[in-house]
């Protein structure tokens, strides 16, 4: 199996970001690119909460990776290009900050162009996650 990248597929702006994703494939068979509400995300090892808050980087080997961590797979994963950019992600410093950043927009994604209400990771309309 190919590693495999879960996005929320209700969330205007995952899906856009997804079809990036996908064009950032070296060849089809690098990774997959799937919506959770459209997989078996038990296969996976993921649950439908972890998906609906981040991004997923499942590896061939069952590794995962979320969030900011899973950005910085993808483009490790994808043309030689970006590359490099996913191994800045993965440095000390820049990982802890692209954390906090990811969290930020995670949080507020269904607050930033092409985000609406499906798009919020949390369940109560203040936008506060517990």
């Amino acid at each position: 199996m190919s590693p495999t990248l879960v996005f929320d597929g209700d969330c205007g702006l995952c899906s856009r970001l997804a079809s990036l994703a996908r064009r950032l494939r070296a060849c089809e068979q690098a990774y997959r690119v799937v919506a959770y509400q459209q997989t078996d995300l038990t296969a996976l090892g993921l649950t439908t909460q972890e998906c609906a808050q981040a991004l997923q980087w499942v590896e061939a080997n069952g590794r995962i990776e979320t969030g900011a961590a899973a950005v910085a797979r993808l483009l490790l994963a994808g043309r030689w290009w970006a590359r490099p950019g996913g191994a800045l992600l993965l440095l000390p410093g820049v990982r802890a900050l692209s954390a906090v950043a990811y969290r930020w927009v995670a949080t507020h994604r269904h607050r930033l162009p092409g985000g609406s209400a499906a798009c919020s990771a949390c369940p109560d309309t203040a936008g506060v996650c517990a």
